[in-house]
């Protein structure tokens, strides 16, 4: 057989069997659906006991081959048209649940996702989700920036304080609407504050590797200021969360103690024991087994712990990628593995499970509807836009320059998919609220790529940032300028990404 030796060909190919095996499924998927429902019927006819079909087990494995076979073909169509791997695996997620399918047939989206397999999945997609913050930790630990610190921190800042009080703003208007159940008005509007302020850093590094620019001045300061302004984002949303509880002012100030004694324990202690292990296992025969063994202990059992806090179980997930090692042959590898398995197996779950809870087809678009969305996705744009994009241009860039920048910067992606499921989950907002800040999340991504390709090449400040050499025998620095940690894989986050 004549080898594939040219690039397109192996492309040619590749795409070929990904686009034959992600329609294979779905059409026995279908063909069951359609056997099941004609022997429902004939046994209802006949008055023969209901057939049962499959198994709990043969229901999971083929809800799961369903959910990953729609979440590949969605990513892989996008792709085709200049998008983001996660636009499209967000939209099959939402087509798989009462959004097109439950709304457009009930019975067979009833069949193929019955109650109980439901649980099953919903595990999948939790410790898909706590792998994948691990991996935003990571990101966030390993961001390093020389050169230009100053000018990055400040832009950090528009990129997190003015969406934030922006969105803030907005929300006074909306507390009375669509205020959750557990909610109080000050969560609330603190809450969407935070979810405007968000930036995807997994689907920033993605678009960035893309266009070619990731070891430039435009695309270090958008890693930097997007590591910087996540982190604040995430430690506003625990304050937000403990501050939900409803506990008085005592209560709440022991709940933020305890947080901020586990992050020092993280970020002290255990982030050094795990870097002189690291360093050993270096050294040691069979360590990659280990490591992968330790790494998701350290990540499910900080998880629980935070959740015990009564803090969301991310915020462990989180803390225990900022402590885990940037440097050691099998940290770094055994840690980019399993968020590279998180991305492109087990985060499609969780994109189903949001899916099951947003119903867009629920909302009334009439006139209040539109309204809310038109001024949350503008509110959102000019935010994260203009904001750091002035800042930047009074710290020195073009404005192109300093345009392309907030542009960027306005991918919000997974990231604040993640945050609009946490305040759901706590009550904070109702579900009309969450399927309209879904939308948002949708379109501030989709439109990253058409909005830089306006704004032309020009645009983009291509001179590179002055970097260090590595110390003799460090090898490859994950925290390097060039190559935030984990970067490699920091496709959008599934299978890419957000």
């Amino acid at each position: 057989m004549a080898r594939l030796s040219s690039a397109p060909a192996r492309r040619h190919l590749r795409f070929w069997s990904a686009a034959t095996l992600a329609l294979f499924l779905p059409v026995v998927s279908l063909g069951l659906i359609a056997a099941h429902t004609t022997g429902s019927r004939t046994a209802a006819s006949d008055a023969a006991p209901p057939h049962e079909g499959m198994g709990a087990a043969g229901h999971f494995l083929l809800a799961a081959a369903a959910v990953l076979a729609a979440a590949h073909l969605g990513g892989v169509l996008v792709r085709r048209l200049g998008q983001p791997r996660v636009v499209g695996e967000i939209c099959a997620g939402l087509l798989l649940g009462p959004s097109l399918l439950g709304r457009a047939a009930p019975d067979a989206a009833g069949w193929l996702f019955p109650e109980r397999v439901l649980p099953m999945l919903d595990g999948l997609a939790q410790l898909g989700l706590a792998l994948f913050v691990f991996g935003v930790g990571r990101e966030l630990s390993g961001t390093r920036l020389r050169g230009a610190a100053g000018q990055a921190l400040l832009i950090s800042q528009a990129s997190l304080l003015i969406p934030f009080a922006a969105g803030a703003a907005v929300a006074v208007a909306l507390v009375d609407d669509h205020l959750g159940p557990g909610g109080r008005p000050l969560t609330f509007v603190l809450f969407i504050g935070c979810t405007l302020s968000v930036t995807a850093f997994p689907v920033l590094a993605r678009i960035l590797a893309d266009l070619g620019i990731t070891r430039t001045r435009t695309g270090q300061l958008g890693l930097y200021s997007a590591a910087v302004g996540d982190a604040g984002s995430w430690l506003l949303l625990a304050a937000i969360l403990a501050a939900s509880h409803g506990f008085g002012a005592s209560r709440l100030l022991l709940d933020i103690a305890l947080l901020v004694a586990v992050a020092v324990l993280f970020l002290g202690p255990l982030r050094l024991l795990l870097a002189r292990w690291a360093d050993r296992a270096d050294g040691r025969r069979g360590a990659e087994v280990g490591t992968a063994v330790l790494l998701t202990v350290c990540v499910t059992a900080s998880a629980a712990l935070t959740a015990a806090l009564g803090v969301h179980q991310l915020i462990g997930a989180l803390l225990a990628g900022v402590a885990w090692p940037t440097r050691g042959r099998w940290a770094v590898a055994v840690a980019e593995r399993l968020a590279d398995t998180a991305k492109t197996v087990l985060l499609p779950f969780f994109f189903f499970g949001f899916g099951l809870t947003t119903d867009l087809g629920a909302l009334a678009w009439g006139g209040e509807a539109a309204l809310t969305f038109g001024c949350l996705l503008a509110v959102a744009v000019a935010s994260k836009v203009l904001g750091p994009g002035l800042c930047a241009r009074l710290t020195g860039m073009s404005w192109p320059s300093a345009l392309a920048l907030g542009v960027l910067l306005n991918a919000r992606g997974l990231t604040e998919l993640v945050v609009i499921q946490i305040g759901y989950q706590a009550r904070i907002i109702d579900a009309e609220m969450a399927s309209v800040l879904t939308l948002v999340a949708l379109v501030t991504t989709a439109v990253t790529s058409p909005l830089l390709r306006l704004l032309g090449p020009g645009a983009l400040d291509d001179r590179p940032l002055p970097r260090r050499p590595p110390p003799p025998g460090a090898g490859e620095d994950p925290g390097a300028p060039a190559k935030p940690a984990g970067s490699r894989h920091s496709a959008d986050s599934v299978g890419t990404g957000a």
